[in-house]
Formats: C-alpha cells, structure tokens, sequence
C-alpha cells in the first residue's frame, strides 16, 4: 500500500494498521462503526437538543444526562473518526503529536464518564433517600460544581499518559497494531523502560474507576436500606424503575473497561484482533446504547423526544 512509503523509522508519524489479520474485511467492519457513532451522535445530540429546549427538563437528573451525552461525543468522535479514515481511504499514518492528543481525549472522556456516573448514582441517592431536601441539596449550579471537579480530575488524570509517552525514545518500529492510539499500544513502540508507564497505565484506572464504583456501591446500598423499611411493593417497583437506566448504563460501561484493560497487558494466549474489537466495543457500544437506555427509561424524557420527533417528521412531510 502507498501509505508504507512513509518509513517506520519517520520521527514523526506512527503508522496504525486497523485491525490485524482482518485487513480484508475493513470494508465490511466499517459498517457496524459507522452505524453505531452515527446512532450514538444521533441520540445524544437529540438528548442535548430536547433538554436544553424544555424548560421543564432544566433539572439536576437530566443536566446530567446532557453531561453523559457531551462525554460519550467527544470520546468516540476522537477514536472512531480515525478509524473509519483507516478503513475507507488506507490514511494509516498518524503524528506523534496527534497520536498523543488521541491519547489524552479518550482517556480523558472515560474518566469523566465515570465521574458523571458517580454523580448520578449520589442524584438516585438524593431522590430517593432525602426527597424533601433534593431541591435545595442538589441544584443545577451544585451540578454544574460536581461536573468541573469531574472535568479537572479527569484532565489530572489523562494528562500524564501522553506526557509519559512524550518522553521515550521510540524505536525504528512504529507500525501499532490497532484501530487508534491506545496508550500500552503505542508504550510497546519505545527502546526504553516503560515500568512506569505499565504501573500508570494499569494502576490509575483501577483506581479512579474502583473507586468511583465504591461511592456508587455505597449509594446504592444505601438505597437499598431505605426501599427495604418501607413495606410497599409500589415504592419499590417505583424505586426500582427510577435506578434501572442508572444500572443499565453502569453493566455496559465498566465490564467491558475492566475486561479489556486486563486482557490487553495479561491476555498474551488472546488473539490480537480479538484485543482490539473488544477494546473498540467498549466505547462503541456505551455511547451508543446510552441514549436509548435513557430515553426508553425515563418517561419524560420518551415523551419530550417523541413529540419533537413528530414535528420534525410532519415539517419534513410538509416540505414533500
């Protein structure tokens, strides 16, 4: 392929293959990329635009659906946009420093996708076990505090990932074997020692996400406690129906975080492409199941995006 007349050794480029062993079926692999970021920017911009034009929806739950939506953008927009340039048109090569802007926006976005979740389990906690006082505890301006202390704990973060990275000596070969610039990826490209960069890469996210979803258990279970003193079946079918989206967007985002961070640095018996379609599954599928799950759990929500739905199809109509 032309792109290969640009040498491995160039200092300033790294060259990303897609997904090895499968380079026939790029063709066909891009379908289900491109329908999934087109579903997942479909539903969150909806999300986005239905909330921030119903005054009735300016509340703290659904601000923080619009933080999700902005996050789970900007995380797949950084990685499969790249993607689908590998799949379509061959543009394997990659800058160093693009490469490690990559770097830091992924990883950026997956902790603040964490933090916000942590946010909406203490607003279920809120809701539910303090309602009289939900309105003054938590606040649109509260939220908006919660959300720049996610952001400038997810910026802390990611930003020594690619500072690390900027620092090695990288060897003559630079072709990385994936679909974007994963950060253990592009550390197995460097002549140099990557003990910290292994020890960083691992330990951080078991850390920030372990502890998020200790805060999250902690809601949780508290929420159980409450539900339980209550004999009513009805409050607890309600209780229950209020969590189940905040439950459905945690089993979709944090196994997968899990399982491909382990099996990417322990899983050497896994096959490489299987590596990387789970490492792409795992912010595909949120960002683009997110939205839905939303929508077909919160009834207020369904009915505000339904009703523009309906508008925009009888103006459409209307046009014709």
């Amino acid at each position: 392929m032309a792109v290969f007349n640009l040498t491995p050794s160039d200092p300033s480029s790294f060259i990303l293959t897609g997904i090895p062993g499968l380079e026939a079926a790029h063709i066909w692999i891009s379908i289900p990329f491109s329908t999934s970021y087109i579903i997942s920017l479909l539903g969150n911009f909806m999300v986005l635009f239905v909330v921030g034009k119903e005054q009735t929806l300016h509340n703290p739950m659904y601000l923080l659906f619009c933080m999700l939506a902005v996050t789970d953008i900007s995380t797949s927009t950084s990685i499969v946009l790249k993607a689908l340039c590998i799949f379509w048109f061959k543009l394997e090569v990659i800058s160093v420093g693009g490469c490690l802007t990559q770097i830091f926006f992924f990883h950026a976005g997956t902790v603040m996708h964490s933090a916000v979740l942590v946010t909406m389990a203490f607003d279920r906690y809120v809701a539910i076990c303090n309602p009289l006082r939900y309105a003054t505890i938590l606040t649109n301006a509260q939220i908006a505090k919660l959300g720049l202390v996610g952001l400038i704990r997810a910026v802390l973060f990611a930003l020594p990932l690619p500072l690390l990275l900027s620092r090695q000596p990288f060897c003559a070969n630079r072709i990385i074997p994936h679909t974007y610039c994963d950060h253990m990826a592009v550390a197995k490209m460097s002549c140099g020692d990557i003990t910290v960069n292994r020890m960083y890469g691992l330990v951080i996210p078991f850390v920030v996400n372990g502890s998020d979803l200790t805060l999250i258990a902690l809601s949780y279970g508290l929420i159980i406690k409450a539900v339980l003193r209550i004999s009513s079946k009805k409050v607890h079918q309600k209780t229950l129906s209020t969590c189940t989206a905040h439950i459905c967007v945690m089993l979709i985002s944090y196994p997968p975080f899990f399982f491909s961070t382990v099996t990417h640095r322990f899983g050497q018996d896994i096959a490489p492409h299987i590596h990387i379609i789970l490492a792409n599954l795992y912010f595909l599928l949120p960002t683009m199941l997110n939205p839905i799950i939303y929508g077909a759990k919160t009834k207020e929500l369904r009915e505000k995006v339904g009703k523009y739905t309906c508008r925009m199809w009888s103006l459409g109509g209307h046009r014709l």
